[in-house]
C-alpha cells in the first residue's frame, strides 16, 4: 500500500473514532500533521501531542477493529468508483472545510467540481406545492444564464429537494445530492433514476460508511454539509418547523448568506419562509436576478464579455481597501484557495467572494480549478 492509500486508510479509521467529536480530532490532526502520524502513535500519542485530551488518547489505543472496517470500506469504494475525499485534499469542498464540524472524510460518486465557482443549495419542505415547483423552475433556468459555472446542492429528499435536482438536470446544471446514509443504498428508493442521472451531471456525497441506515439523526447531520459546502442557502417552502429551517440556521452559523422565497400570509407551507424573512435571518428572494444582485455577484456572462473585450489589468491599478488586502496576500503567496485567503486576509467568505469577482472583472485575478485564485502578473 502506497503512502497516499495508507493515509486514506488511517483517515477512515480515525474518522470513525472522531465521528461525534470532529473538532477535537481536527485539532489533533492539525497538531500531528497527518492521519498516518496519529495512527503510528496511537498508543503513545502524548509523545507527539502532549496536551491531547486524555479521553481521546485512551480511545486511540484500541483502533484495530476500526482499521479492519476501514479496509473494507476502501475496497468497496475502489470497486464502485467512489472517491474518498480527505479534509486535507484539494478536491474536498473547500467551503465546507471552513466549518469546524466539517467531516474528516467524504465519499463522493460523480463528476462535478465540488469547488465550483458558485455553489448554492435549494432546500425546503417534503410536501412542496406547485408554487414551489414554479419558483424553482424559473429560478434555475435564469441562474443558468446568469451564472453558468454554478453547482446546485440539496438532499435528494421528497418535495423541494428533488425538484431542485430535477430542474438542475433539465438545464444541464451539475447538481449534488448529500445523503444521510452510505453509497451502497439510496433513500428514498424511488429517486434512484434521478440519482443515477446526477452521477453523470453532478454527484452523490456522504460522510457515512456503507451499511449505514438513513436514521433521523443522520438527516440533521447531512444538513450541515449541505449548508457548509455552499455560498448561499435558498429556502423555497417550509412550515414553521422542518429540515430546511435547520439548514438555514446552520448556514447562518457558518456566516453564509440565507435567502427565502416569500409565500402567502396564512399559508402553512410558507410560514417558515415568511418568519425568517420577518426576523431578518434570511433575505427575501423573488428571482435569480435579485439573488445575484444581493449576493454581490455580477453575472458570469458579463465577465466573459469583459474578457472578450480585452479588459486587462493595468500595470499600476487603482486598488484600495479590502481589494488591496487580497492583492497583497496573493502577491506574497500566489495561488491560494478560498479558505486560505479567508485566513490570510481576515475577510468573511461573502465579502471575499464578491471582491474576487470584481478583481476577475478587472483582469487582475484568475479562478483556477479546485477553488484556487491566481494573481495575474
Amino acid at each position: 500500500m502506497d503512502t497516499a492509500q495508507q493515509e486514506r486508510l488511517n483517515a477512515l479509521t480515525l474518522s470513525r473514532m472522531g465521528f461525534y467529536n470532529i473538532p477535537a480530532m481536527r485539532e489533533l490532526l492539525h497538531r500531528a500533521g497527518s492521519f498516518t502520524n496519529i495512527a503510528d502513535h496511537h498508543d503513545n500519542i502524548l509523545d507527539i501531542v502532549p496536551d491531547c485530551p486524555k479521553r481521546l488518547a485512551n480511545s486511540l489505543k484500541d483502533i484495530a477493529p476500526l482499521q479492519q472496517r476501514a479496509e473494507e470500506e476502501l475496497e468497496y469504494a475502489a470497486a464502485h468508483g467512489i472517491q474518498v475525499l480527505l479534509i486535507s485534499d484539494d478536491d474536498y469542498p473547500q467551503r465546507l472545510k471552513e466549518c469546524n464540524d466539517a467531516p474528516l472524510v467524504l465519499f463522493y460518486k460523480g463528476n462535478a467540481d465540488l469547488n465550483a465557482k458558485r455553489v448554492i443549495n435549494i432546500v425546503g419542505t417534503r410536501h412542496a406545492t406547485q408554487y414551489a415547483d414554479d419558483c424553482i423552475r424559473k429560478f434555475i433556468a435564469d441562474i443558468k444564464v446568469m451564472c453558468p459555472e454554478i453547482l446546485i446542492a440539496s438532499g435528494l429528499a421528497y418535495g423541494v429537494d428533488i425538484m431542485a435536482h430535477r430542474h438542475s438536470l433539465e438545464n444541464g446544471i451539475p447538481t449534488v445530492g448529500v445523503l444521510a446514509h452510505g453509497l451502497d443504498n439510496l433513500y428514498p428508493p424511488r429517486h434512484r433514476e434521478t440519482a443515477d442521472r446526477m452521477v453523470g451531471c453532478g454527484g452523490l456525497l456522504t460522510e457515512h460508511f456503507t451499511n449505514t441506515n438513513a436514521d433521523k439523526v443522520n438527516f440533521v447531520r447531512r444538513n450541515r454539509i449541505v449548508a457548509g459546502m455552499s455560498d448561499a442557502t435558498i429556502l423555497v417552502e417550509s412550515a414553521a418547523k422542518g429540515g430546511g429551517l435547520i439548514t438555514c440556521s446552520l448556514a447562518n452559523s457558518y456566516n453564509r448568506d440565507v435567502f427565502a422565497f416569500p409565500g402567502r400570509i396564512g399559508d402553512s407551507l410558507s410560514e417558515g419562509c415568511n418568519k425568517i424573512i420577518r426576523n431578518r435571518s434570511a433575505q427575501m428572494v423573488i428571482s435569480a436576478e435579485s439573488f445575484v444582485s444581493d449576493m454581490g455577484w455580477e453575472t458570469d456572462a458579463q465577465l466573459a464579455t469583459a474578457q472578450k473585450n480585452g479588459i486587462e489589468r493595468s500595470l499600476f491599478p487603482e486598488v484600495e481597501g479590502d481589494a488591496k488586502t487580497i492583492i497583497d496576500a496573493l502577491a506574497k503567496n500566489n495561488d491560494q484557495q478560498m479558505n486560505v485567503l479567508t485566513v490570510s486576509t481576515g475577510l468573511p467568505i461573502n465579502r471575499l467572494t464578491a471582491l474576487l469577482f470584481e478583481l476577475e472583472m478587472k483582469g487582475m485575478v484568475k479562478a483556477l480549478a479546485g477553488g484556487m485564485y491566481h494573481l495575474i502578473s
